[in-house]
């Protein structure tokens, strides 16, 4: 058999059912089905999920358990292994609400620092 024959035997025993994908669909998480549904492949829906995973991961980062004492070699390390961390979180996005978990996440922490802030700055106001 030679090359062109192999990959013709690979690209046979894929499944093309539509009713199998229609399974696999059914099955994923909401944001990342609607991302595999409407991204013109699906090579860059799975960096689309995984750039998302990131972005929000960071943001959780970021918002509720970055030290602002850090050096950057530190933040660097940090970010280096959240990147790798967010590779299984990936697989894990397929079928498991994971972005949607994370978007609340980062909701309920944005409206934490808010909240936090704005108590500072109301007794900086008292206190002076």
């Amino acid at each position: 058999m030679n090359y062109y024959g192999i990959l013709n035997y690979i690209s046979a025993s894929a499944p093309t059912n539509a009713s199998e994908n229609a399974f696999v669909f059914n099955r994923m998480s909401g944001i990342t089905r609607y991302l595999y549904e409407n991204m013109p492949s699906y090579q860059l829906a799975g960096y689309a999920t995984f750039i998302l995973v990131f972005v929000l991961s960071a943001i959780v980062y970021k918002l509720g358990f970055a030290k602002n004492d850090l050096k950057l070699v530190q933040n660097v390390i940090i970010y280096i292994f959240l990147f790798i961390g967010c590779i299984v979180l990936t697989f894990l996005a397929l079928f498991l609400p994971m972005i949607e978990g994370l978007i609340v996440a980062a909701l309920i922490l944005i409206l934490y620092k808010t909240r936090l802030w704005r108590e500072k700055r109301e007794e900086k106001r008292a206190a002076s």
